[in-house]
Order: C-alpha cells, then structure tokens, then sequence
C-alpha cells in the first residue's frame, strides 16, 4: 500500500520523495522531523521496495529510537525488522561485537561507564605517581575524552601536548588505553574511536557495511561530533544517499564535543546536496515561537530560518521578578497549583534550569506546597553503590579480565580481604602479565597469607566461577548470583533505613532485569536477521540479537542506557531538569527559572562570543518546548553556590519583544518576608523522607543525596537563617522552626492558613499527614505539617 504522502506539507513532503543523493533538512523546533523521518523510510520500503536492512537510521537517544521504530510499526508493520535503527554508541557496540577480533579484543568485552573509568584513572595516575590536587582527575578524564572525539590517537595527542596538563594527559591516555585492552573493555569514546578505526583500517569490512546499508539517515546532526561525522562519511562514500536532519539553532552540546560546522558545512562536503528547511511549527501558540524567533535572531552564526504557526496566539510570556530564590520557587509551585486547579495535568508542566546547584530550592519549595515532581538527572539509580555493586558481579561473571569490576567487589561484602591482600594480588597479576582474577588465584596458594584471607579469596575465586555455569531465566541467573555474594544478607544484618533502602533499590533492579527480558523475548524487532545473501565481513552473523536470557547482552543494555531513557510516564507529577535535558521534549506548560546574566547565560560563556551564541541556542530550546504557556522568572538577589549575588535580568529576557510579555512580581507579589520559613521545617527538604501531600517524588532529592552533602548544604546555609530570609535581621535559632510546626496538634475543623493556596479548614488528620480543604480553589489537599507552610487560625 502506498504511503500517503498527501498528509504532510509541501517541505516535509518534499524530503520524504527526495530519496537518491545528499538531503540536508534544517528542521526548526516543533516542524514535524520524526514524522519526515519515518515517512521517507517508509516511502523506500513500501513504495520503492528498497530492502527494510539497506535502511541504517541513526537517533541520539534510545528513546528515540524505540519511538521511531513504533512509528514505523504502525506505518509499515512487521516489514522494518531488519533495519537498524539505533544510537551511534549501540551501531558501534553491534560493529565491534561482530569484529572485536580484528581490533585484538574478544567478543565478550565490557563497557566502562563514568564510574568505572574514574576508578580506572585514579589508578593510573597512582601507579604513574601524579598528584591529583595539581591535575584534578576530572580535567584529565575531560582532555582525553576529547582527543577521542576528535579521533587523536596517543601517540599524535602526544605530539600535540605542550601545556603541562596535556603532558600529563599524554601519558595517562597511552596506560589508559594499555589497562583498557588488557580488561577487554572499552570506555564510550572508544566504541566512537575502535569503530572507526575498524572501518577504516579493514577495507572488506567498510564494504560490506557500505553494500549493505545504502541509506542513511542522521538525525540531531547538529550535535555529532568529529568521530560520528568520521564514521557518517565512512559508510556514505559508496552511494552518498545520506540524509541528515537538525536545527543549527538547537546545537546546545559544544562541550561535549559537538561540532555545529558538520551541519553549517554539509553543503560543502556534498557540493550536489538538496537542501530543505522545515519552518510550519506544530508544537507552540504564535507568542511562544514570536519570542523564540525573536531571541534567535541574534545569534550571527546560523542558517536563517523563521519559525510560524497556524494556531492562535495564546498567553503573553509571563515573566516574574522575585526578590531571592525561595520566593521564586513559591510562586512557581502557587502557578502550578493554579493551572492544576484549571485543569492541567501535573504531567504537562515542566521546570527548567540552567544549573542542578538550582535544584534543590526548587525541590524544597514544591515539597512544601506539595507539588509532587520527578527529577530528571538526580542521582540516577544506576550510579547508586549498591546497583554498580551488582552490576559490577555480573559484569565480572561475563568478562572476568574486567580488573575494575573484580577490584570494586572482592571486598565487597565484606570478607576480610584487605587493602594488603588486593595490592599483593595486584603485583602478582603486573608480574605475571595476568588479570587480576588470575592473580588472586594464585594468592590462594600463597604460604605468606593469613589462612582466612586465603580462604575468604578462595571463595570469591569459586563464586565467579561458578556464577558462570548458572543458566535459565536471567531473573533466575541475577538472583542466583546476587544471592550467592551475599550482598542482601549483608545489608539486612545492617538493620538500619539506609541498607534497608538498598535493598529496596537492589529489588527494584530486579524489575529492571524483568523489562530487559520482556521487551527483548523474541528475536527484538530491531535486530532480527536479515534474509540470506546479506552477510557481512567474514561470518561475522548479519546483525546481532539481544537475547532476552543473555547476561551479556543485558549489561550491554544497561551500560547504552542514559539517563533519559529512564524517564518514566508513571504516576503524576511535575518534571525538574535542566535545560539540557530538555531537548527534545515538549510540555503544554514550561517554567525556565534563574534568567539572570551569570547564570543564564553562564557566567563561563559571558566573555566569549562562539559561548553567548550557544547560551542563546540553550535558551531556544528552552523556550520551544512550551506548547501553551511559557514562565521565565529571575530573582534580585539569590544564594547559589554558598554566596549571595545580586545579577542583572538576563539579555535573552529583553531580547523578546516587550509587548510579549508580561510582568509582575516584586512588590506586585504580595511577599513581604512575612517570617513563613520559621512556620515550616527549618531544614528544608533534607531528610524529608519521600512522600509529600500525596505525590511520591521521583528520582532521588537532589538535596537529600548523600548525607555529607546535605549536611554541608545546611551548614553552608546556617549563617544565611537569621538576616536575608527573614527580613527581619535578627539570629532565629534553626531549630526554633522545626519544633514549632512539629509541636502544634491540629484537629478536624481547624481553620489555617497556608502561604501558597490561603485560609482553609483540616477535614481529616492522619498522623502527621493533614488533609485540608483550602476556600480559594475548593481543593482538598494532603500536607505534611512539618513540611507545608501552614499555621493555625485563633
């Protein structure tokens, strides 16, 4: 059946009949890109019967990807099995699973995450004898990253250095990458670096993918970096049926590596390239694209293009000056409340920042009122210490040369094997040219040893190996090898609320090990084997499958997923994040706070012009994610990073026409410094458990992360209680507050008041949950009394 074209509109139908030769789309935010997308592959499937495999489709996010391949689904059906439609770390993955050999690593090869890289580097530069105060291990980690991505080997990088960090670097990069083969693992630069240098340096190989993937379509090319665009032209070069897809004004990850000249310059290196550019927005009334537009419109480096609309206009852009920050994430959280009460789903209101330090007022502000929020990009539950423990236990069972996982967890239950014991096994394994599980069983027959540290490494050796025989249902298998650590009974012996939340954290892993084994039961859609005759390089299988019983291929899964895969669609609640994290997705209702010069833009990029132009794509795609109604709010003064500064409005504010917007606050916003904070806890969200007026919070509170740095947050905010908040100057003593709503019994048919939603009368109390039904908004509402603002009336 033909794909019915007539329902796109003239540009958009033109890319997707465009299909032989280089297309660049320039799709502006909103333009309908992932709909052009699908529709051109379905056009090559159904109507030029070009083979589903030929297809090579390439997103930024999985979730990305697993949208489009729904699409798909839904247009052409069972029929786009065999396409590979992925990430550009999971096609490396799935090039290199076939071909490691060829490179001098095995097919069973680990992934490093950040994590297990740092460990790694700290290593290193222990062993080479750097000091990590003169060259911090992030500024080391940041310089070799980069190299990779510019796909700088060691010894050129080498060559390149002159500043002393780059020295130290030079010699860290070539033992980095000396460690890396000899644990048969790769960080995730390498799979960019090993997969180009695969295609490269192996003709048959590069052919065989050429042949096979005859078009290839690139989406968000605006934030490819050196070794994506490397490897884009590698598989291109035969029939330059390439078709990329971005928005030059939404190119917000320069730091990470992206290079805007890729799609400022595709013209170039395609001379006989088609251009098309996507202006129809679908997404925002006309007054939220008018002042997109119109901040845009300043940067000088870009492909001009002007949004426009057929909706109607809709609101004017609400901007609100508060006096600090607390003030304004009350009234963030009091025009939440109010669109809820219009009838907006918590589910469709999002609030941005350009920082995470901004978080934590913001959090503590919708806890009070309330709010219930999930943060995207807290602490993410893969980097919890108990989930990398257990990942690091499987990781080991499928790749045992993997030193770094074996080095997280030999200890780990505790078992009494010491610092001593791990650096003996260490010098065994440097000396013998061996993995560190190869050493330790040679310790084991070391007479110099304890007989208990003999025994206790014996063991671990023994549960390793053993875990490798275990097969069935990969629940069955993790549960198997978890239990078999001992890591749950360990922590049920602690007996305390933090191991009892890890175990609960280790339970919920277990879920995720389910949704790896049910979404990838059959031979998983996207990696089915195409039909004979397609073979590639040697006889290597066409295309890998994801076995919904392999452990290899479940950590595989884990480490390729980020953070924003993770988001989930359950219960709601209003999403934190920043404006980063923001990309791609919209909201009917969106809240960017802090627009102050110094924070947005960053103070980093206030002197540099290539940094204000990225600030304001930042913005951009800040404001382009509103569909209905867009907040921007700054504040006169606030506290941020331990010190109180007072900024200028940010000059995207002014850059948007003034009859756009509308503002209020300072003055207009009723907030005199009337003393609430002394009603509600003093200590702010810190320790405040997880459930709040009813709405579970998602994601870990970025405040009540890891106890010292809550701890240090309070105490960095302690000489900050008594003056500024208060207005009143004087010391009040933080614990005066705590004690003070804690202390005061409420009973049905109280009346109250409460700072965000007024006077109101408690119907129920449970605890020391209230439930109160507010005479404003005819509201009942369940509020925690030590947390929510709230004082008793008479």
């Amino acid at each position: 059946m033909p794909v019915d074209i007539a329902t796109l509109n003239g540009p958009q139908a033109e890319a997707v009949q465009c299909t032989e030769g280089p297309l660049l789309v320039l799709a502006g935010a909103g333009s309908g890109k992932t709909r052009v997308l699908t529709y051109r592959i379905a056009h090559l499937v159904e109507d030029l019967d070009v083979a589903p495999w030929e297809i090579l489709a390439i997103t930024f996010t999985n979730k990305a990807a697993a949208e489009m391949r729904e699409r798909l689904q839904g247009i052409i059906g069972p029929r786009c099995r065999g396409m590979w439609v992925s990430t550009f770390h999971s096609m490396c993955v799935r090039m290199l699973r076939a071909d490691a050999e060829r490179l001098g690593f095995s097919k069973s090869f680990t992934i490093y995450d950040a994590d297990d890289q740092k460990r790694l580097y700290k290593e290193i530069m222990a062993e080479l004898d750097i000091d990590p105060k003169r060259f911090p291990v992030n500024a080391l980690m940041g310089r070799i990253s980069q190299a990779k991505n510019e796909l700088i080997v060691p010894g050129d990088f080498e060559k390149q250095a002159i500043d002393p960090v780059g020295k130290v670097a030079a010699r860290i990069y070539t033992r980095l990458q000396e460690r890396l083969r000899a644990a048969n693992a790769f960080d995730f630069d390498d799979l960019l670096v090993y997969a180009y240098l695969l295609l490269k340096n192996h003709p048959d190989v590069l052919e065989a993918y050429q042949e096979r993937f005859r078009y290839i379509m690139v989406d968000e090319y605006q934030d490819t970096n050196h070794a994506q665009y490397a490897i884009t032209g590698l598989l291109a070069q035969k029939y330059k049926n390439i078709m990329v897809v971005g928005d030059d004004d939404q190119s917000i990850y320069s730091w990470r590596g992206a290079d805007i000249r890729n799609i400022l310059e595709f013209e170039q290196d395609y001379p006989n390239c088609h251009t098309v550019k996507l202006e129809q927005n679908y997404r925002s009334v006309g007054n939220v694209l008018a002042a997109a537009n119109a901040v845009i419109a300043n940067n000088q480096h870009r492909k001009a293009k002007k949004l426009f609309t057929s909706a109607e206009d809709g609101e004017k852009i609400h901007v609100y000056m508060a006096t600090d920050e607390r003030d304004e994430g009350r009234w963030i959280a009091g025009e939440i409340e109010k669109r809820r009460s219009a009838g907006m789903s918590y589910n469709q209101i999002a609030v941005f920042y350009r920082t995470n330090a901004q978080s934590r007022m913001l959090e503590d502000m919708l806890l009070r009122a309330g709010v219930p929020y999930r943060i995207v990009g807290g602490t993410k539950f893969f980097d919890r210490a108990e989930i990398r423990d257990v990942m690091a236990y499987l990781t080991l069972v499928v790749n045992p040369s993997d030193d770094i996982a074996a080095k997280r967890v030999i200890n780990v239950p505790r078992r009494g094997i010491g610092k001593t014991t791990i650096e003996r096994i260490e010098q065994f394994a440097r000396e013998m040219g061996m993995t560190f599980m190869q050493g330790a069983e040679l310790v084991v027959l070391d007479p110099e040893l304890r007989a208990s540290t003999r025994r206790a490494v014996g063991e671990f050796v023994e549960l390793i190996k053993e875990a490798q025989e275990y097969s069935g249902e990969l629940r069955r298998v993790v549960e198997m090898i978890v239990d078999r650590a001992g890591l749950i009974s360990a922590l049920t012996n602690e007996n305390t609320d933090e191991a009892r939340g890890r175990i609960e954290n280790i339970q919920e892993f277990m879920g995720v090990v389910d949704e790896f084994s049910q979404t990838h039961e059959e031979d998983d859609a996207e990696f089915a084997a195409p039909t004979e005759g397609d073979a590639v390089a040697g006889d290597a299988e066409p295309v890998r499958v994801l076995r919904g019983d392999s452990l290899a291929d479940f950590i595989e899964w884990v480490r390729l997923r980020t953070d924003l895969d993770t988001m989930g669609e359950d219960g709601k609640a209003v999403t934190l994040m920043t404006v980063h994290s923001s990309k791609g997705l919209e909201f009917d209702c969106v809240f960017t706070a802090g627009m102050e010069e110094t924070l947005f833009p960053h103070m980093n990029s206030v002197n540099d012009a290539a940094g204000i132009e990225e600030e304001r794509r930042l913005a951009y795609v800040a404001i382009t994610r509103a569909r209905k109604v867009l907040y921007l709010t700054c504040a006169q003064q606030r506290q941020i990073f331990g010190q109180t500064s007072a900024n200028p409005v940010s000059r995207f504010i002014h850059e948007i026409p003034a009859e756009l917007r509308q503002t209020s606050g300072l003055g207009s916003a009723g907030f005199s410094g009337t003393g609430w904070e002394k009603r509600g806890s003093r200590r702010g969200i810190a320790g405040s458990g997880t459930e709040a007026g009813g709405g579970r919070v998602f994601g870990r509170s970025s405040a009540s992360g890891s106890a010292g740095r809550g701890d240090r947050d309070r105490a960095g905010r302690s000489g900050h209680t008594g003056s500024s908040v208060h207005g009143s100057g004087g010391y009040v003593n933080p614990k005066a507050g705590k004690k003070e709503a804690a202390g005061v019994t409420f009973s049905v048919g109280d009346a109250v008041d409460h700072k965000t939603f007024g006077r109101g009368k408690v119907v129920k109390v449970d605890g020391d949950t209230l439930h109160i039904r507010f005479a404003k908004t005819g509201q009942t509402k369940k509020l925690l009394k030590d947390y929510a603002p709230i004082v008793k009336i008479g």
